[in-house]
């Protein structure tokens, strides 16, 4: 699905949600390549790294010189969001996944391991040398190296590359539905995109394809309908397959809070599930709603809207990001800091970089390393937490 670019490209990459299948061949964002910690996508960090704890407690940043301010900060080359209670974090060549608290809880036992991603199902997906594997909660491979391309567990099944094709393996490793399709997504609600040659279809959890590939192209379904292309326009199916929402847009992406974000022209608006446009199609860009409010950008500005769209935050920053645990991450005049859904600073700009809250951690950049902050903007530190080691 082609994207109608309206503003800078350096702001709009964090908005767009790609929807050329090849892209989600591979891992996606989620994983980080050793060397290639870039400071607008921090990463999924690699190495290994045993057991150990450290002497924890918070303090308060202060906007000026962070890092030389902090006595033991707690900080990595790269880290991840936290999911399933622990965030994979890196140090030079090392990975661990570290808890809450900071405490390094799983040790990745294979030196080789080079690239990982967050757990899912008590899963996460891994790669050493050039081929991909899981590892189980020990840190050890609950499923072997032995696949060209992996992504993550969902509703029990993970999509995974054997030889040139997809099929989905089970926990334990095993083919629950045998290699056959070019392309594969994540199961959602029973329901997963595969592809065949140039069309797409819908398979369920035992392989049966509940929707004919004869789709040009597909998204994965959100809220009971999925995106889908007749001819050059886009419209919404259901489960069974069937055209609920008319194929008249440009543009569209999936359903979030009940509506979904669509393009008429070069402008953006949102409709509901039944294909009623409830915000009109005025919008030079815009993200998916969550918790409520969607990322706006109005005349150069972003700032955010309601579900009427009215406007909620008046658009005033360079950057805005969705809301996740009540705040959201704003960047302005080259600094990042959190505001919450009343438009109020929740944590002031300081940051070199900041991603969303996860499970009470935001990860946010200092310098040129990460750390986690706490809803308050309190900075997680460890005294003597030297080295992984």
């Amino acid at each position: 699905m082609n994207r109608w670019l309206t503003v800078d490209l350096m702001r709009l990459w964090r908005w767009a949600r790609h929807s050329q299948k090849g892209d989600s061949i591979g891992l996606g964002l989620s994983l980080l390549l050793l060397g290639a910690c870039g400071q607008a996508q921090p990463g999924a960090p690699g190495g290994r790294s045993p057991e150990a704890t450290a002497m924890l407690q918070f303090i308060n940043p202060q906007p000026v010189a962070l890092a030389s301010a902090m006595t033991n900060p707690l900080l990595f080359d790269s880290v991840s969001d936290f999911a399933e209670g622990v965030a994979l974090v890196r140090m030079k060549s090392q990975l661990a996944y570290i808890n809450r608290d900071g405490q390094v809880s799983i040790r990745v036992a294979d030196d080789n391991v080079t690239v990982a991603t967050d757990y899912a199902e008590g899963l996460a997906v891994a790669q050493a040398g050039d081929f991909f594997g899981y590892l189980d909660r020990s840190g050890s491979w609950g499923i072997p190296v032995q696949f060209r391309k992996a992504k993550a567990f969902s509703e029990g099944l993970a999509a995974v590359q054997g030889g040139t094709k997809y099929g989905y393996v089970n926990p334990q490793g095993e083919w629950s539905i045998e290699p056959q399709f070019d392309l594969a997504e994540r199961f959602v609600n029973g329901r997963a995109l595969v592809k065949l040659e140039d069309a797409y279809g819908y398979v369920d959890t035992t392989g049966r394809r509940v929707v004919p590939l004869t789709l040009k192209d597909a998204w994965s379904f959100a809220e009971s309908l999925a995106v889908a292309r007749v001819d050059q326009l886009y419209g919404y199916i259901n489960p069974d397959g069937e055209m609920v929402v008319a194929p008249t847009y440009d543009g569209a992406f999936s359903f979030a809070e009940g509506l979904a974000r669509v393009r008429q022209g070069r402008t953006f608006g949102f409709i509901n599930a039944e294909g009623k446009m409830v915000v009109e199609p005025t919008l030079a860009f815009a993200s998916d709603f969550s918790e409520g409010l969607a990322a706006a950008l109005i005349e150069g500005q972003w700032g955010y809207i309601d579900p009427t769209g009215q406007v909620a935050i008046a658009p005033q920053f360079d950057y805005a990001a969705d809301f996740s645990e009540g705040l959201a991450v704003v960047q302005k005049d080259g600094r990042y800091g959190y505001v919450n859904p009343q438009g109020e600073w929740a944590i002031a700009l300081q940051y070199a970089n900041a991603g969303k809250f996860s499970e009470g951690r935001g990860r946010v950049q200092i310098d040129h390393r990460w750390g986690f902050i706490d809803t308050e903007g309190n900075l997680l530190s460890g005294a003597g937490f030297k080295d992984i080691n």
